[in-house]
């Protein structure tokens, strides 16, 4: 009896022995990269622990999204810039102001460099496949359609499109889910071994999360198909039907990503007459279009 009461606890001792080495193994990735990270100080349900922050290489470095404007997260920063012989550039994977706020203010403590971006009135206006600095750009719209993820070696900067902890918000731009989709097939095809996300946790697993963030969209796709099959046509029965599982205060995140999965349907050619769309914009505040959350 007592070798069958063990068995449990060296099966859950081998899962964090495996999950210690693989952290250590990033780690190591990262300081080979010369990849730092700052988390600024503005955790919440819907930024999880922080924005993150990356300073990647030196002399000069490059920042990948800078953050909020919190003075010190910017000391944080500029320290570490100092460090690495001063700011190169600024890629920003998306215009959010938890990502974006901090741009003029850190350009104001560490000089002028310039700025990327897929919009905006920056210096470099970035595209699928361009260069920012030591970084190689791959588009992941969905989230927003200026999301941009960075790929530097083994690594992958995915912004919000893939998130260290939950999934994330679709806003429904003409062709945002879609272009979600193809988006993260391009990150599988890269074959990372590490994503380093706007919010939470590092992904030391990356085909995995991708694998999962595909099949956890098609897995919904499927489920509004089913209800509107079955006749639901008003967004709240879509939204109670379909994200029964969504705790009440990621019901506004939850009513955003079903007009992107019904703008889907709509393209092409598979959604029904009479279906009530979310409006959209809807009123959005606390860091921008984040405070909506990740929506499950």
């Amino acid at each position: 009896m007592a070798s069958g009461a063990e068995q449990p606890e060296a099966a859950a001792s081998g899962r964090a022995d495996r999950a210690g080495d693989e952290r250590a193994a990033a780690q190591r990735l990262l300081a080979r990269r010369e990849v730092a990270l700052v988390r600024a100080d503005n955790p919440g349900p819907f930024t999880l622990e922080g924005t993150n922050s990356w300073i990647v290489g030196r002399d000069p470095a490059w920042v990948i999204d800078p953050g909020p404007a919190l003075d010190t997260h910017l000391d944080a920063l500029a320290r570490e810039l100092s460090a690495r012989g001063g700011l190169g550039g600024i890629a920003l994977t998306h215009d959010h102001p938890d990502h974006s706020e901090a741009v003029a203010p850190l350009l104001a403590r560490c000089g002028p460099a310039p700025v990327a971006a897929a919009r905006g009135a920056v210096d470099l206006l970035l595209g699928d496949g361009d260069m920012a600095g030591p970084l190689t750009v791959v588009a992941t719209a969905g989230h927003a359609p200026d999301h941009l993820a960075y790929v530097l070696g083994e690594i992958g900067f995915s912004g919000d499109a893939v998130l260290g902890r939950g999934s994330s918000l679709l806003i429904p731009d003409p062709g945002a889910l879609t272009g979600y989709l193809t988006g993260m097939e391009r990150l599988r095809e890269l074959h990372l071994a590490l994503l380093a996300p706007g919010h939470g946790p590092l992904v030391t697993e990356p085909d995995a999360k991708l694998q999962q963030y595909v099949a956890h969209r098609l897995e919904r796709e499927r489920m509004v198909l089913d209800a509107l099959v079955r006749g639901l046509r008003t967004v709240d029965e879509l939204l109670d039907d379909v994200w029964a599982d969504a705790p009440p205060q990621l019901r506004g995140a939850a009513a955003v990503t079903l007009a992107a999965h019904l703008d889907k349907l709509a393209d092409e050619g598979r959604l029904p007459a009479g279906v009530e769309r979310p409006p959209w914009p809807i009123p959005l505040g606390g860091v921008g279009r984040e405070a909506l959350g990740p929506e499950s």
